[in-house]
């Protein structure tokens, strides 16, 4: 199975740590949240996996190369300007000939991927959304569901004001049909900003799933500190 994990962002939050490496290669536990991840999406079978790559790209590539230590086969797409979420999925569309996941490249998770495209399988949608619950949505999306899991409302970075009862957080996790490529312009494109909001704005289904597992940010100093404590504690298993 295919998965593309998003890790070219440059990690300007948190800084000085990505001066020298990139953000999804900080280390956790002694290794790379990266290979974490890696290990995470072969363990449920997505053994085809394409990376995006810019800020300090050799450092992935000679870490990774072809994947095949980790059980993997690793290909690059090497963004010479940032493309977005969705842009850098619709940079090397022709990879995506079968339904595929999306991952968030600083998101250190031991969630079942497995029940997750079970769930997206069986509902026959082009999307799927990740949902995991955490007590301060503001720096993220958060969206709401009917009864039958379709999302009815999605709010990207919310203010304090916006945030409504019963919110579920966008755990950066998709599971996609190939036929929303269509749907995505060439440039610089984000799911959360322009993808879903379209989709929900002409009623094109989009269902959340809620995650089962834990699902930890990394993406400033206090979250990633957060997490290597939680993972150095034992309260979080990594996969």
């Amino acid at each position: 199975m295919k998965a593309m994990i998003l890790a070219a962002g440059k990690g300007e939050r948190l800084r000085p740590l990505t001066d020298t490496v990139p953000k999804p290669m900080i280390p956790v536990s002694g290794k790379p949240i990266l290979e974490h991840v890696v290990r995470l999406l072969v363990g449920h079978g997505f053994d085809q996996i394409a990376i995006n790559l810019h800020h300090m790209p050799e450092t992935i590539r000679n870490h990774f190369g072809d994947g095949s230590g980790l059980g993997a086969r690793v290909s690059y797409s090497d963004e010479e300007d940032l493309c977005g979420t969705a842009g850098a999925v619709k940079r090397i569309a022709d990879f995506f000939d079968e339904p595929f996941l999306v991952y968030y490249g600083d998101n250190l998770s031991n969630v079942d991927l497995t029940d997750f495209w079970s769930a997206h399988a069986a509902r026959q949608q082009e999307a799927t959304i990740g949902l995991a619950y955490m007590d301060d949505p503001t720096s993220r999306g958060i969206v709401e569901l009917d009864a039958d899991s379709q999302i009815t409302r999605f709010i990207e970075k919310p203010s304090i004001e916006e945030v409504f009862e019963d919110y579920h957080v966008n755990a950066g996790v998709y599971a996609l049909e190939p036929q929303i490529l269509d749907r995505i312009p060439n440039g610089v494109v984000d799911f959360a900003r322009d993808v879903f909001p379209e989709m929900l704005a002409s009623d094109a289904g989009i269902y959340g799933h809620r995650l089962v597992g834990q699902v930890l940010s990394t993406d400033t100093p206090e979250r990633y500190d957060d997490t290597c404590q939680r993972v150095a504690s034992g309260d979080f298993r990594l996969p």
